[in-house]
């Protein structure tokens, strides 16, 4: 079943100090099943955040349509639960409160907010840090506290924009242990996009490779190595040749055509 279907987009923005169109985006079309841990893989500035805003509906295509669970994305929903690379949180707001913002703005009150957001804050691992607040926490943390927030909204889709690229080597490793994780417990589908190799094989069940701007699908395939993921294994590092020689052949193509 598909959740996320991408048919045929092309986002162009309007540069009005130099009164130039920039393509950004060129004609892509995917296919995001339902489940899938879904890596969007690209240098930077290839439209892959623009692609993820579009699937969240903060940015509206110039051409073409994208649907989730059958239904044309037109604006932000609940639908879709979105973890930017910084995690935005209210600093003056406890990590209980800022997990459970959402559900203050619907009025709930703030014992059932309490309640609902604790079994979040336990999942990514927050327990005894309810009442800390941002400033009081580590990077890595925060993070998590971005987590409980989009899954408390029991969204059908998670959107993850390179949520752990401001993170240490070691931080960031066990981040994303964590997300997986928690994705084979919670199991709906995650959209995340990243720039390193080895993220996304490390993270996906499919994988997308971009071209450089304007975005294009360069190649996507299915990835279905076992978990936990060993980055020394032949598997992993054939897996890696591959998709390292898709970025080599279109660097290639881009300087040859300069």
């Amino acid at each position: 079943m598909a959740e996320i279907a991408i048919r045929n987009i092309v986002k162009t923005f309007t540069d009005r100090q130099r009164e130039q169109d920039i393509l950004a985006v060129d004609n892509v079309s995917l296919t995001i099943r339902d489940n899938d841990f879904f890596c969007l893989l690209g240098p930077s500035g290839c439209g892959k955040s623009t692609l993820l805003n579009m699937i969240a509906g903060f940015e509206t295509p110039t051409s073409g349509r994208i649907e989730v669970a059958g239904r044309v994305v037109e604006k932000p929903g609940a639908d879709r639960g979105v973890v930017f690379q910084q995690p935005t949180l209210m600093p003056w707001l406890t990590v209980a409160e800022n997990v459970a913002f959402h559900l203050k703005l619907k009025g709930l009150g703030r014992a059932e907010r309490r309640t609902r957001a604790q079994d979040f804050i336990d999942l990514v691992g927050l327990a005894g840090f309810e009442e800390h607040f941002p400033s009081e926490l580590s990077g890595g943390m925060n993070q998590r506290v971005g987590i409980a927030r989009a899954l408390l909204m029991n969204p059908r889709v998670i959107l993850m924009d390179e949520p752990f690229a401001a993170l240490d080597a070691q931080t960031k490793i066990e981040m994303q242990e964590e997300l997986v994780r928690i994705w084979e417990r919670i199991r709906c589908t995650i959209v995340f996009v990243t720039h390193s190799v080895d993220e996304a094989l490390v993270l996906g069940t499919r994988i997308a490779v971009m071209t450089r701007r304007p975005g294009r699908i360069r190649e996507a395939f299915d990835f279905d190595l076992p978990r936990p993921r060993d980055v020394t294994s032949p598997a992993f590092n054939d897996a890696k040749r591959n998709v390292l020689g898709l970025i080599r052949e279109e660097a290639t193509r881009v300087r040859h055509a300069a």
